[in-house]
């Protein structure tokens, strides 16, 4: 991530699991973070502390167009120019087989993991295209495993969203790739975070563990490893992919 020194990264969802350690580990690397959050402010808060150098936290909903361009215009006015975006705030909708999900669940899932992550990627796109006078940048999206296995019995609903997550991810790639923005999305598997007991499953990761091929759960700073390297100018030819990170699942 050389090139990008003094160029910031917002990750949006960024005070607690994946997001958290994916802003802990772009800020080891010396590179402004914004840390944005929708409630747990003093969540937020202590991953900037940890972090230290010049980060901030911003909150913002990103299921709210409002909030987004507030994000993106105080992350410019307080950082510089973004050069990176990782679309990580995500809901899961809760546990429930699709004759019980309800019109409420859904209509939140899409706001927040499909049209929020679409809008935070317009308004990176206009910030880092070359077209608009931009320099370039790199968007990682945060997709999941059971956008490809379909998540029956839990979160088909869920798992539909990520779906979308995986074909915007290409199609805005193939659309900007010569704009000078990379667009790539990283897949986790079973992965030891808070999202699971948040759900009401606290066994889940023991239950589900022996089904993956290695044998166990992923950790956050795995995925954060692989979202790092697609922001970085080490994946300057990749752009497009869905990488995933799950054990073999």
């Amino acid at each position: 991530m050389a090139s990008m020194t003094n160029r910031a990264v917002i990750v949006t969802g960024g005070s607690r699991g994946i997001g958290a350690a994916v802003a802990r580990l772009v800020g080891a690397k010396g590179f402004p973070v914004v840390v944005n959050y929708v409630t747990n402010k003093s969540a937020a808060e202590l991953v900037v502390r940890e972090i230290g150098g010049k980060s901030i936290a911003i909150q913002g909903d990103v299921s709210r167009e409002h909030d987004i361009l507030r994000l993106f215009e105080t992350a410019e006015r307080e950082l510089g120019p973004i050069r990176g975006l990782v679309n990580n705030a995500g809901v899961t909708g809760g546990f429930a087989r699709v004759e019980a999900v309800t019109a409420d669940a859904i209509a939140q899932v899409l706001a927040v993991n499909v049209a929020g992550m679409m809008l935070c990627s317009r308004e990176a796109v206009r910030r880092m295209s070359v077209k608009h006078g931009g320099g370039g940048g790199s968007i990682v999206n945060i997709s999941s495993l059971v956008g490809r296995t379909g998540g029956a019995g839990e979160w088909a609903h869920y798992a539909a969203s990520k779906g979308a997550v995986n074909s915007f991810t290409i199609g805005l790639a193939r659309e900007v790739a010569d704009e000078g923005i990379r667009v790539n999305a990283v897949a986790p598997g079973l992965i030891d975070t808070d999202l699971h007991a948040d759900n009401g499953a606290p066994d889940r990761l023991d239950r589900l563990a022996p089904t993956i091929p290695m044998k166990r759960a992923g950790t956050a700073m795995e995925v954060a490893e692989g979202v790092v390297w697609l922001l970085s100018e080490s994946a300057s030819y990749t752009t497009g992919s869905i990488l995933e990170i799950g054990g073999g699942r």
